[in-house]
């Protein structure tokens, strides 16, 4: 079988994974397929250049991508870190959390692929790739590597949770999971390659669109040019060779949100293997923060009354950034079937200045945000408004609503997370049924008095489906303050771009409700809730 032989000298590994920032105290171990192959190519770049041929390294790189490799980990493995301060200019300094896995003298790391069978020309230069690797992670992570021999299947335990015998009598308490990154398999590069162009072509002519209307010329008719088409195309990497090879400049200029051609895969490895873990941990969702607020800037805000454009235009760079995350997404991650109960996340724009522009973006999700869902939510920086002016996106903080409730914005305190008996819509409630009647016209209605299928029924009965108290009172309003002028709720966009849903009516309503307790918001209900739509804010008594 083929395997690579990896011990550590200095007996530190450090590496840094993907989606981690160096100071949240992520190892990357076992070391990703993506990582490895990548160090293959350098080495081969910086000290093989006359001895590997370069089409024969292409070939190499193919035939190990085509399988996922399996680990075997040495034991013993702990986590530790070092704290130190970095200077940046003049007297300032940042302070760096050093963050590595500690190995024990002689402890080594197995890389097999049980399946792959190599040439003698693949072999050799396997073979002299491997034998002039330094380092392997970063610098300090100095590595002794060689091709092992007499290496069984069954050594390697840490596997891809795709590949686990589910009849095997291993518990899940004696395994851990983690996420590494590997490059798609060259049968899968083609289709990925596809979509993606797809994807590009579709941005670049809503970009277009966009140019065309602020000159006042028709968007419909915009299309790329051939030369448009052209330099779409070498944006995408053209074999798994060239994907691994993509710099990091590259990747960060282009918008990947992560490397092309590169996909998330899960392994299994044994639960005694190390202290410090990565992003593969999960953690209990009653400790997740379960909100998250930004703070917009920019040289033209958008009102209040397009909000449900700029929550699409979040939630679409959230799931970009975040690959599909279920929180955002609204799925089950299994089933793909709809998530029940509201639990994923609201986006709710605020306009809490004097001129009736979104001033932040609080998004809230009951479910709560894992690390996989929390580093979108740190990466995403920008997104577009509506007439192409880009919006700049701070990130205030992640917590509880307790953390942000408060009627007090000028101390940066959000409304729609406060504590309130009376609550006041802020956008409008948009129905999701219809008015049931009699057939001599009479409107049916429920044990409360209220007109089945009317917008208070219908207000009542998604609240309580979200399990808040049922309202004492729910009282229409025609207006609400925007910028110190009264904004009917017909002036508001209420119809989502992209995606459907259910809309009993082309424009809302609004409402003052009352409870018989206070209640912590949000209080969010109706068509478009999740974009910021049918949004209450309290009403100070």
């Amino acid at each position: 079988m083929l395997a690579i032989e990896l011990r550590f000298p200095g007996g530190r590994y450090h590496a840094t994974p993907w989606d981690s920032h160096v100071n949240e105290g992520g190892v990357e171990w076992p070391p990703s397929p993506w990582r490895l192959l990548r160090a293959l190519i350098a080495t081969r770049h910086l000290k093989a250049r006359e001895d590997v041929p370069e089409e024969l390294l292409r070939s190499l790189v193919v035939k190990l991508s085509a399988e996922l490799p399996r680990y075997a980990l040495p034991e013993g493995v702990s986590g530790a870190h070092t704290r130190h301060y970095m200077p940046l200019f003049a007297d300032k300094t940042t302070k760096v959390f050093d963050t590595f896995f500690h190995l024990p003298s002689g402890g080594r790391l197995l890389v097999g692929w049980p399946t792959v069978e190599l040439s003698v020309e693949h072999a050799g230069a396997l073979a002299c790739l491997v034998d002039r690797l330094g380092y392997l992670g970063r610098a300090e992570a100095w590595v002794d590597a060689r091709l092992a021999d007499g290496v069984a299947p069954e050594e390697l335990e840490c596997v891809p949770i795709a590949d686990i015998d589910t009849s095997a009598s291993t518990s899940e308490e004696d395994r851990q999971r983690v996420r590494l990154l590997a490059p798609v398999t060259p049968a899968e590069l083609s289709e990925w390659r596809a979509a993606a162009m797809d994807e590009r072509i579709t941005r670049r002519l809503e970009a277009k669109r966009r140019q065309a209307i602020e000159k006042g010329k028709s968007p419909d008719r915009v299309k790329l040019s051939p030369k448009d088409l052209a330099k779409l195309e070498a944006t995408l990497p053209a074999s798994v060779h060239e994907a691994l090879a993509v710099d990091t400049d590259t990747i960060r200029k282009q918008g990947w949100n992560r490397p092309p051609g590169s996909r998330w895969v899960d392994y299994s490895r044994p639960a005694a293997t190390g202290r410090t873990q990565g992003r593969g941990r999960s953690r209990a969702a009653a400790s997740l923060p379960t909100v998250a607020r930004f703070a917009l800037a920019g040289q033209v805000l958008p009102r209040l009354t397009d909000g449900i454009i700029e929550a699409e235009e979040v939630r679409r760079r959230l799931l970009r950034l975040s690959d599909g995350a279920p929180v955002f997404l609204g799925r089950e991650p299994a089933t793909g079937e709809l998530l029940q109960g509201h639990r994923h996340a609201h986006i709710i724009p605020e306009a809490n200045g004097r001129h009736g522009h979104i001033t932040h973006v609080t998004v809230v999700a009951r479910m709560g945000f894992d690390e996989r869902a929390r580093a979108a939510l740190e990466r995403v920086r920008s997104v577009w408004q509506r007439g192409g002016h880009p919006i700049q996106l701070v990130l205030l903080g992640v917590g509880q609503p307790e953390d942000f409730g408060g009627t007090r914005t000028e101390a940066g305190e959000c409304p729609a997370l406060a504590s309130s008996e009376v609550w006041i819509s802020r956008t409008p409630f948009v129905p999701t049924r219809h008015e049931k009647r009699k057939k001599n016209g009479e409107a049916k209605r429920d044990e409360h008095g209220l007109a089945i299928g009317s917008p208070e029924h219908d207000l009542v009965r998604l609240l309580v489906e979200q399990g808040l108290p049922r309202p004492l009172q729910v009282e229409r309003i025609p207006d609400t303050d925007l910028g110190g002028k009264r904004t009917r709720w017909m002036a508001f966009r209420t119809a989502r771009k992209r995606g459907h849903g259910l809309r009993a009516a082309a424009h809302g309503v609004g409402f003052r409700i009352r409870f018989d307790r206070p209640v912590r918001g949000p209080v969010v209900a109706g068509y478009g809730a999740h974009f910021g739509l049918g949004s209450f804010v309290p009403v100070e008594s």
